[in-house]
């Protein structure tokens, strides 16, 4: 990655939805962006012509692969947004070993181990953002593994919040409801049922979680926010 005085920030599922969205809002205010992403094609598609995109072909949860990854960066990372997931359809009838470990090695080991790696060398002031989701709180049939593993981000962001807090390094997540991505809009008629179920009436955009995350790395008023997660769905989970 080439030195530059913008600060950098390290994200990964940055090749498509919403993580793709937060590389273009951190992009559009001045960031670096070290877009990690396990899609080689789609990482070179999105980072083609931009100069302040490092594309890095990274798996998350191969600790060789992520290390690999932050020792390409070239100054300290001052963010990190740990996007990549995955949610395969699980039921207690349907769990099984290898649905289990794809599910947690990607959503709460990559979050762990990418983590653990920037925050070596991240400076005071430095932010930490997780995705978890609104799965995390409300029991969603056919959802098994993937709830739970969500459950375990909220819990690690408050642990990392703690460990982090003595060097003023602020660690919080986003637990989005359903975002109007070409995942949803893959099954005809799903977008306007589920739009239909939230209390607003819509489903959230890509660029409007991307928003809230890049407030929670420097909006004036989230410097003293460490530890929570934050909802953003619509009214479809109120706590």
């Amino acid at each position: 990655m080439p030195s530059t005085e913008n600060p950098v920030v390290v994200i990964s599922g940055a090749a498509k939805g919403i993580g793709r969205a937060c590389a273009e809002a951190f992009l559009a205010t001045g960031w670096q962006v070290a877009a990690l992403d396990y899609d080689a094609e789609s990482l070179s598609t999105f980072a083609a012509g931009k100069s302040n995109v490092s594309p890095i072909v990274t798996d998350v949860a191969d600790p060789a692969s992520v290390e690999a990854a932050t020792s390409q960066l070239t100054q300290p990372a001052r963010a990190l947004v740990n996007a990549a997931g995955i949610f395969p359809l699980s039921s207690l009838a349907t769990a099984d070993v290898a649905t289990y470990r794809r599910i947690f090695d990607i959503n709460v080991l990559g979050t762990v181990l990418l983590s653990q790696a920037i925050a070596r060398t991240m400076p005071a002031g430095g932010a930490i953002v997780h995705f978890a989701s609104i799965n995390a709180f409300m029991a969603k049939p056919d959802q098994l593994l993937y709830n739970a593993s969500k459950a375990a981000v909220v819990s690690l962001t408050r642990g990392m919040a703690a460990d982090l807090a003595e060097r003023r390094i602020r660690v919080n997540a986003v637990a989005p409801g359903p975002v109007d991505t070409e995942g949803l809009r893959a099954i005809p008629g799903r977008l306007e049922k589920i739009s239909a179920q939230i209390p607003l009436g819509r489903t959230a955009s890509p660029s409007e979680i991307a928003a809230l995350v890049l407030w929670l790395v420097e909006g004036e008023g989230a410097q003293l926010m460490t530890g929570e997660t934050v909802v953003s769905s619509g009214g479809m989970l109120m706590r």
